[in-house]
């Protein structure tokens, strides 16, 4: 059997990063949106905790 390879992006010298998703309802039209970013690990509370 061949061996699967797998190959990540994480390593010990660099941060890791995620994708967070947060829906922002619009004040126009009040609809829901989601909006995407990629921000460190360290981040996720401080960016979900602001408005």
């Amino acid at each position: 059997m061949a061996k699967k390879v797998v190959a990540t992006l994480k390593s010990d010298d660099k941060k890791g990063h995620a994708k967070v998703i947060k829906m922002v309802k619009s004040p126009k039209t009040g609809a829901y949106t989601f909006q995407e970013e990629m921000i460190l690990n360290d981040d996720v509370k401080a960016y979900f905790a602001k408005k």
